[in-house]
């Protein structure tokens, strides 16, 4: 999803993981572990209502790992331990403002193996691109890739994410391999990186998050020059609630029959407006724009239908 609009979020979701998209598109390599600790702090930091500061260090509990990742309590720390050394001295580039620069991840790391946690401090840019979130940023929940046991299907992941509105991403091979934090002698035969690399990512994001993905290659006469990935929403199956609503009111609720026209009418209706507009960000312009309301509103309704369901969708078009 590109979320250059705030009001998309659920900004209340404490599973959330949030950052600028210029770190979402930043060239790094970090291994599986190291991408779980910087995760795993941002959504502790939003749990505890803990502001992610300068200087300030967020704790990472070794059983908030083994429970979010799935892990044997009894080797989280050791693996959280051995993360967080990884992420010493290791850095990241990124392009702002015109200027390609790089910075490291962390400044310090504690380990208090009596508590059975660690304690991470962030340097100024990754603080910035996790808490300040001025510009454009990318937010997913952490359940949808606690599963994906390689470093590249999280890191193409949050790539695709970017775009789930659109549900396309073209890239070049050069920025695809930036992105993912492959060195420049490494896979260089393409039949190895779509092996090693493309294939068994898009296997595991498809069989373990919430979107299915497939790709085709861009070619200039025999060389594979970038790629096109397409992916799609999942359809989740239906609880025992929905189902039993389903059959008491039939399709009320449903929005598969109503135009564009129709959504923006709703969208419009003064009711529609009290009863949603929980679901906007103080800060988002929808506020004081009809048009960005109704833009934003119908746009919702087709990707999150089911946060629709005050009444019968069907009543706002009277």
């Amino acid at each position: 999803m590109l979320f250059d609009d705030i009001e998309l979020v659920n900004m209340n979701n404490k599973q959330l993981v949030v950052k600028d998209n210029i770190l979402v598109e930043a060239s790094y390599s970090l291994d599986l572990v190291e991408q779980r600790i910087l995760l795993l702090s941002i959504i502790t930091a939003r749990e505890n209502n803990q502001k992610i500061e300068l200087g300030k260090p967020l704790i990472i509990h070794a059983s908030k790992y083994a429970e979010v990742f799935n892990v044997d309590k009894k080797s989280a720390y050791d693996v959280l331990k051995s993360g967080a050394d990884g992420l010493i001295g290791k850095s990241f580039s990124y392009y702002e403002n015109n200027k390609s620069s790089k910075s490291n991840w962390v400044d310090t790391v504690a380990y208090v193996e009596n508590g059975g946690f660690i304690e991470v401090i962030f340097t100024t840019k990754v603080v910035a691109f996790i808490s300040e979130l001025e510009r454009r940023f990318t937010a997913y929940d952490i359940n949808q890739v606690a599963n994906l046991k390689n470093k590249y299907a999280l890191r193409l992941y949050e790539s695709l994410i970017q775009f789930k509105s659109v549900g396309k991403l073209n890239i070049s091979l050069i920025e695809l391999r930036e992105r993912l934090g492959i060195e420049s002698d490494s896979y260089n035969q393409m039949a190895m990186f779509k092996v090693r690399v493309l294939d068994l990512a898009v296997k595991q994001i498809s069989d373990n998050t919430d979107i299915e993905v497939n790709y085709n290659q861009h070619k200039k006469g025999r060389v594979i020059t970038g790629f096109t990935f397409t992916f799609k929403q999942k359809v989740k199956p239906k609880t025992a609630k929905e189902l039993a609503r389903d059959k008491d009111t039939g399709d009320l609720f449903s929005i598969e029959n109503l135009s564009d026209k129709q959504l923006a009418r709703i969208a419009r209706n003064k009711q529609f407006e009290r009863d949603y507009n929980h679901l906007i960000s103080p800060q988002s312009n929808a506020n004081n724009d009809t048009n960005e309301w109704v833009r934003v509103m119908v746009a919702r309704l087709k990707t999150s239908p089911n946060d629709f369901n005050k009444r019968p969708i069907s009543e706002y078009l009277n």
